[in-house]
């Protein structure tokens, strides 16, 4: 039906209200296609967003694993580390004692050594 711009309405020829049907419904058939294939297309997307969503599921459950064996690993390392700091202390300890002892001869080397120096500048030898 087409408007005859006074109010009126006019109708339309009936071959030309078949073809405006058929025209549509080509459009429709046309749309309907478009949308199955658009479907199709997401149904294969979604399957590999659902794959993907597996894949990263596995990937979490491992690196859960692996953050709970650094936790099970962690006070051990803290052990170690305590016990080589204790290492670390009683061998300063001991270089210090030895330090201590060999002052007393390092000082008595360097008396003698001055002595004896003094002595062959005096002797000549």
């Amino acid at each position: 039906m087409a408007d005859s711009g006074d109010g009126r309405r006019r109708q339309a020829p009936a071959r030309q209200r078949i073809k405006t049907l058929t025209q549509a419904a080509l459009n429709a058939d046309a749309t309907v296609e478009q949308v199955d294939a658009l479907l199709g297309d997401l149904g294969h997307t979604l399957t590999d967003l659902n794959s993907s969503t597996s894949n990263l599921d596995v990937t979490l459950a491992r690196f859960n694993d692996t953050i709970t064996r650094i936790d099970e690993l962690a006070p051990r390392l803290i052990g170690v580390v305590e016990r080589l700091e204790a290492i670390v202390d009683r061998v300063e300890r001991i270089v210090g004692l030895g330090e201590s002892v060999m002052a007393p001869l390092s000082a008595t080397e360097h008396a003698v050594r001055g002595a004896l120096n003094a002595m062959r500048k005096t002797t000549g030898l």
